[in-house]
């Protein structure tokens, strides 16, 4: 684990620090350090002015890369990117060459991401700065000549999902989309942000997560297909507690969920509560669609309206079921 702890402007004095670094504290402002050793997967900063001290044992500079270490901050810096920052949360970037550092930024820029958009992609990634450009443009032919995105969209999924650029292609990519097509999800260039996610560790426990509460495979199936983003939301933080609401507060029945899925993409808080509790009042039963889609306009007019209404759908099963928001 790193620490950090404050000290005073200092130079280090370990052999094994190249002392010609310290001349780098000129042309930089107080990010730049005055010192750096590495002593395990984390680098140790010895900052003049913002007087913080990063520090791990037991690893250190690799040979040689006194000037090349140089050289690659003066870089990173050149195209506005922090570089020590970066460093502490992807130390591989020390030992990565130069050069194909630099290709990488040429082949991604060069695919129109703009230089606030490339900053962007490698502050929510940094593993992208050390991605060969060899290992790069597979995942790009991938995605235009498998998944099926057109070239004008590439860059909208790679932003949307940076890390997309770092996976390999038989590996991740390719297993990913032939799950989501087995299950039917037959348009994956609408979904491109699930390719990077494990169908192990990440698909087959949400699966497994509405069988278990009742669901058949065939209708989880039917549930993911039509609501994809299903396979982001977390089972403990997400699935489970507006679950429980469903069944315990609420009261409904399972087979609404399985027509409208998008009920777990709702604030639980802010949106389900607070509307489930305002029909409850009025003695209303929407439908999930009309209870949780439309405006807070739009369901306080048609809360009202059904209240100052003589309609027996206040209190029909039917309408605390209902599927068609049109014969509201």
């Amino acid at each position: 684990m790193c620490s950090a702890t404050a000290t005073t402007p200092l130079f280090s004095t370990d052999n094994h620090i190249p002392k010609s670094f310290t001349r780098l504290c000129k042309p930089f402002h107080s990010r730049v350090p005055t010192s750096i050793s590495f002593h395990s997967s984390r680098p140790t900063f010895f900052v003049r002015a913002t007087v913080v001290k990063w520090r791990c044992p037991n690893q250190t500079l690799p040979p040689n890369s006194d000037t090349g270490f140089q050289k690659k901050v003066l870089y990173l810096e050149s195209i506005g990117i922090d570089s020590f920052s970066l460093i502490e949360n992807h130390p591989k970037l020390v030992t990565a060459s130069l050069d194909d550092i630099k290709s990488t930024v040429k082949y991604i820029t060069g695919m129109d991401f703009s230089s606030i958009e490339f900053r962007r992609l490698v502050g929510m990634c940094p593993e992208i700065l050390t991605t060969k450009v060899s290992d790069i443009i597979p995942v790009f032919t991938f995605l235009h000549r498998e998944v099926r995105v057109i070239g004008s969209n590439i860059k909208h999924v790679i932003n949307r999902r940076p890390r997309l650029i770092i996976c390999n292609v038989d590996k991740q990519l390719r297993p990913t989309m032939y799950f989501l097509q087995s299950i039917g999800i037959e348009e994956v260039n609408k979904h491109t942000h699930l390719l990077s996610c494990s169908v192990e560790d990440k698909f087959i426990p949400r699966i497994e997560y509405f069988k278990n509460i009742g669901f058949s495979r065939r209708d989880t199936t039917s549930m993911f297909r039509r609501f994809p983003q299903l396979f982001c939301y977390s089972i403990k933080n997400n699935l489970e507690p507006k679950y429980n609401y469903f069944v315990v507060e609420m009261g409904r029945d399972l087979k609404e969920v399985k027509e409208f899925p998008h009920y777990f993409s709702f604030s639980l808080e802010n949106r389900i509560k607070p509307r489930h509790k305002r029909c409850v009042e009025m003695g209303v039963c929407f439908p999930l669609p009309l209870l949780l889609k439309t405006s807070e306009v739009t369901f306080q007019n048609r809360l009202e309206a059904f209240v100052n209404s003589s309609t027996p759908l206040k209190t029909s099963p039917l309408w605390c079921a209902g599927r068609d928001i049109d014969q509201v």
